[in-house]
């Protein structure tokens, strides 16, 4: 079993920047993937940016790059998505994910979730 547990969301407004962090634990030797996703209110389930553990390798969400990155320090277990020029629409819970298969933005790639971290951003 893997465990991740995010932090970091909060309220800001716009144009402010915000920095989440996702800490891993648990059996995660074969976690070759982890991710950010988010559930704005009233809207599907996206994914924002995902990260090869291995190589670095990223991939962004075309609403999102440009603003925001994600990065990785493996020797804590941990992922990051600094979130710089945030925008109302930016509003949502965000998630991070962990899994062994693919490369992907789909949330049916990945395996193991968070309980997610609300960031709201006022206009």
């Amino acid at each position: 079993q893997v465990q991740l547990v995010e932090s970091g969301g909060g309220s800001v407004q716009a144009g402010g920047s915000l920095r989440l962090s996702c800490a891993a634990s648990g059996v995660t030797y074969n976690v070759r993937y982890m991710a950010w996703f988010r559930h704005p209110p009233g809207k599907a389930r996206e994914g924002v940016a995902t990260i090869g553990i291995c190589r670095g390798t990223t991939l962004y969400a075309t609403s999102v790059q440009g603003r925001f990155t994600i990065s990785q320090d493996n020797a804590k277990n941990t992922v990051y998505l600094q979130m710089n020029s945030l925008k109302p629409e930016d509003t949502a819970m965000y998630y991070c994910a962990a899994g062994g298969r693919i490369y992907s933005l789909n949330p049916a790639d990945f395996d193991y979730w968070g309980q997610g971290t609300q960031v709201t951003v006022s206009s």
